[in-house]
């Protein structure tokens, strides 16, 4: 039977930020039940940088989505530090509203009030280095400033836990590459607890403290390596290349193992 539990903020510590027990996930199919995820256990500390990392359709955004609490775990527990903050591939922001307004509507839905607000947008857009574009509607933003508005109306909600699902894959090289930079560097500044999925090898050594590489379907948990390259990292780091190679020859494995090509 499936327990999800949401704890909310306490004074006193807790051990994790994100605790996963004997999590499984099916879903309804032509042949019936499709398992997606099974008995997934993985805990995330408080500001520790987990990156999930699997092939497509191995369920690594299933599994985000239960963490976040817009799905249900067929069996198994989920229990996080207050509610995650959900950050996705797609900006999301609403055009009609300016870049400041976007992450000022997060802001009254925590319950800010509203001669604070602003104040309040225009620290988080300084922190994500766009001082300056409060202003600015989304149509005059580039793809990557659209992720920072995004990351920053994230930020808003002021979680402990910040759940990320694959937010640069759109991005061209360059971009992305300036984006880990800023987000390693938020990371560092706030504290935030990070579960970060993606599918790039490389994107997943050059921002975690720890990789979860996923199976293909259905996902369990196949290997995990802490990373221990002092950041900041470059992606063409040599250690960094190194445990991506190693990675990558298990994910490979994993791949054929499952008849996928």
């Amino acid at each position: 039977m499936a327990t999800t539990t949401t704890l909310a903020k306490a004074e006193e510590s807790v051990e994790y930020a994100a605790r996963l027990e004997h999590v499984s996930k099916s879903f309804a199919g032509p042949g019936g039940q499709q398992l997606v995820l099974d008995d997934i256990s993985l805990d995330v500390a408080p500001g520790e940088f987990v990156t999930l990392l699997g092939a497509s359709g191995c369920g690594k955004s299933t599994l985000l989505n239960l963490v976040a609490g817009l799905d249900k775990p067929t069996v198994g527990s989920i229990a996080t530090d207050g509610r995650p903050a959900l950050m996705f591939q797609e900006h999301a922001l609403f055009p009609w509203l300016t870049a400041g307004k976007n992450i000022e509507l997060a802001l009254k839905l925590r319950g800010v009030v509203k001669n604070e607000r602003r104040d309040k947008a225009e620290h988080l857009l300084e922190l994500v280095r766009l001082k300056g574009a409060y202003g600015k509607r989304v149509h005059e933003l580039s793809g990557g400033m659209r992720q920072r508005v995004a990351l920053a109306r994230a930020l808003a909600q002021e979680s402990n836990l910040l759940l990320m699902d694959e937010p640069f894959a759109a991005l061209d090289a360059i971009t992305r590459d300036v984006l880990h930079d800023e987000l390693t560097r938020i990371w560092a500044e706030t504290g935030v607890s990070v579960l970060f999925v993606t599918h790039n090898v490389r994107e997943a050594v050059r921002l975690a403290q720890r990789v979860i590489l996923l199976s293909s379907r259905p996902g369990r948990i196949a290997r995990e390596w802490t990373v221990g390259i002092p950041q900041p990292r470059r992606i063409e780091d040599a250690p960094v290349a190194e445990l991506s190679l190693e990675i990558t020859d298990v994910l490979r494995g994993e791949i054929r193992r499952h008849g996928q090509h």
